[in-house]
């Protein structure tokens, strides 16, 4: 552990030094040609499409292809870089980019699969709004490992037609549950929302949440994560398909919503109801909405791995995602409808007008991958 300590430490100084002679237009002579394999989530029509737009413009303005690894758990892209460190496969890597947020980030960091510092070297940084808590991942802190991308949020999509009143608390929500039996759901940990609705919820129902931002302790975890288990196992006897079965992935909650099978559906973007509408997805009536205590809420990034093929693309590809035009386009409610990371001044369009609620900040890391291994031992049948 100290050895790894030691060993960052020494990367992150040698990193600044290199920062400072930074050849920007040598960085994107070298990457003229280079392919970057970009895993990322390909859960989302939207989100596809709009890396195809970035391939396109990508490879228009810089010569590079940025090709979308789809995958869905970005814990796969982890496992495979863990897979070629352990061969000492230190170049020419399969994964020169990864979309990247608490666990995976902090895996990252702890085996050293990432590349040096350079989110703040980006010619690009300077639009980023610095108020935004760039500065630390699920409490993990960033040090210019990855470069902020987005904002997101646990949110609650309801149509207004069939539910004049959402429920405004977890506790709301099983009494809707009791209520309504079959009509509420989550989608199945471990994959990214499910997990989401699982902290959130516990967030609430704890009587005393500092433990939550804090590493998990094994003395400790059956008492405070009892009265999840508690509920879940009251939820899961009037929920949808009686627990025994769960939606896959927030998109199927949206579509089961659509169906009229669930009365409410989840999303990690405060927009999406909006998006979901212009691409015919959801009918007009339905809103976004977030728990009365806030959402919880974080920001995902950009990362590149130690050993990355295309360095020299990444960083550009990752620089353009950063820039007015990208994410003026990613936060386009007719797009993606993304909560943007720079200062508003930079952004135009309907990307003016995406919303966020009250935020709730996300517990640290180990408790996402303790959550997860709890539920799977009562629940993953």
């Amino acid at each position: 552990m100290h050895k790894l300590f030691i060993g960052l430490g020494l990367l992150l100084v040698s990193t600044v030094s290199q920062a400072a002679k930074l050849d920007w237009q040598a960085i994107e002579e070298k990457a003229k040609g280079q392919t970057v394999y970009f895993y990322a989530w390909g859960g989302s029509p939207e989100i596809n499409n709009y890396l195809r737009w970035a391939d396109q413009r990508l490879n228009t303005e810089y010569g590079v292809r940025l090709k979308h690894v789809k995958v869905g758990d970005i814990a796969e892209a982890i496992t495979r870089l863990a897979a070629e460190k352990t061969a000492q496969k230190n170049s020419n890597g399969s994964v020169d980019m990864v979309w990247v947020n608490g666990e995976n980030f902090k895996s990252m960091k702890r085996y050293n699969l990432i590349t040096e510092s350079f989110a703040t070297q980006l010619p690009n940084w300077q639009y980023v709004d610095k108020t935004l808590p760039i500065d630390s991942d699920f409490s993990e802190p960033t040090l210019g490992l990855e470069a902020p991308w987005g904002v997101g949020q646990l949110v609650f999509i309801y149509d207004t037609q069939t539910l004049a009143k959402p429920p405004a608390s977890f506790n709301e929500l099983l009494a809707y549950a009791v209520k309504h039996p079959n009509k509420l759901s989550y989608p199945k940990p471990p994959s990214f929302h499910g997990t989401s609705f699982l902290k959130a919820a516990l967030l609430e129902l704890t009587s005393d949440n500092t433990p939550l931002y804090k590493a998990v302790d094994t003395k400790t975890f059956t008492a405070i994560s009892a009265p999840l288990w508690d509920y879940l196992d009251k939820f899961h006897a009037v929920a949808w398909r009686q627990g025994k079965q769960f939606p896959a992935s927030a998109a199927e909650t949206i579509q089961l919503l659509d169906d009229g099978e669930l009365d409410i559906a989840i999303s990690f973007n405060p927009n999406e109801a909006t998006t979901s509408q212009q691409s015919g997805k959801l009918s007009e009536t339905t809103v976004a909405y977030a728990m009365e205590a806030g959402a919880l809420s974080n920001i995902h990034f950009l990362s590149i791995p130690w050993n990355a093929t295309a360095k020299e693309g990444a960083l550009v590809a990752i620089n353009f995602l950063l820039s007015p035009e990208a994410q003026s386009r990613k936060g386009d409610l007719a797009i993606w409808g993304d909560p943007t990371v720079l200062a508003a001044s930079h952004i135009t369009g309907s990307a003016k007008n995406t919303k966020l609620f009250k935020s709730i900040p996300e517990p640290h890391p180990s408790w996402q991958t303790a959550l997860e291994a709890e539920w799977q031992k009562r629940y993953g049948h």
